[in-house]
């Protein structure tokens, strides 16, 4: 099992693909052939809505790749706004950074190189979106450093929480059996969350978004 879609759906959905710029599909080329894991292009069409939608004025991503999802974003963003992207490999961020100088938004992205578990704690600024999108075995510790640092209704994009399929799947191939693990639970912490207003989508490899609430102070409800 590692559909999520039936193929026949897949291939009529493609039909509509928006196959113009030139940038976005030498991108998919580079990640299809270097199998790099870039989001899928019907979750980065969903992003960029929800990012027009909420007009966010700071945007966080954690695990930028080869910054396909951060050039999609920052063209998205008003003319004021920005976003930081995290990423640990100084192989990607040289990629990225090849991509971003030709994206026409490059002024709209800063990168911060390093750990996101240990660069999270020291950012001193709330974000108005979040884009989780790093190691799975991180994903736990990273959505509760996540959630500290986003604002009161702010939006958390979280990606492949249907994991090839293999999040509800019986039979699950070796080597995915401890990330498969790692996105179950995460599945099971992110949709009990008081703080977040949670669904999970089957877009993609399975999209998580979470808004963000206001708890009033001794009180089981929220504002």
């Amino acid at each position: 099992m590692d559909k999520i879609l039936y193929e026949e759906q897949t291939k009529y959905l493609e039909n509509f693909k928006d196959n113009s710029d030139e940038l976005i599909i030498e991108m998919e080329d580079y990640a299809k052939q270097n199998k790099v894991p870039i989001l899928n292009w019907k979750a980065a069409e969903f992003l960029e809505h929800l990012v027009q939608i909420k007009k966010p004025k700071r945007v966080l991503e954690l695990g930028m790749a080869i910054g396909y999802s951060s050039i999609r974003i920052a063209r998205k963003l008003n003319k004021k706004s920005y976003l930081h992207t995290i990423e640990i490999s100084k192989e990607t961020i040289e990629i990225a950074n090849s991509y971003i100088e030709r994206s026409g938004v490059k002024d709209k992205i800063k990168i911060l190189e390093g750990d996101a578990i240990e660069i999270l704690p020291t950012l001193d600024k709330k974000y108005d979106f979040i884009f989780l999108d790093a190691d799975k075995e991180d994903y736990a510790v990273l959505l509760d450093l996540s959630i500290k640092l986003l604002k009161k209704d702010g939006i958390l994009f979280v990606d492949n929480l249907l994991w090839h399929g293999f999040a509800a799947a019986d039979k699950i191939p070796k080597k995915f059996q401890n990330s498969t693990k790692n996105i179950r639970h995460f599945n099971e912490i992110f949709s009990k969350m008081p703080e977040l207003n949670t669904s999970i989508y089957p877009i993609g490899d399975g999209i998580g978004i979470g808004i963000k609430l206001k708890i009033k102070k001794n009180k089981n409800n929220y504002e």
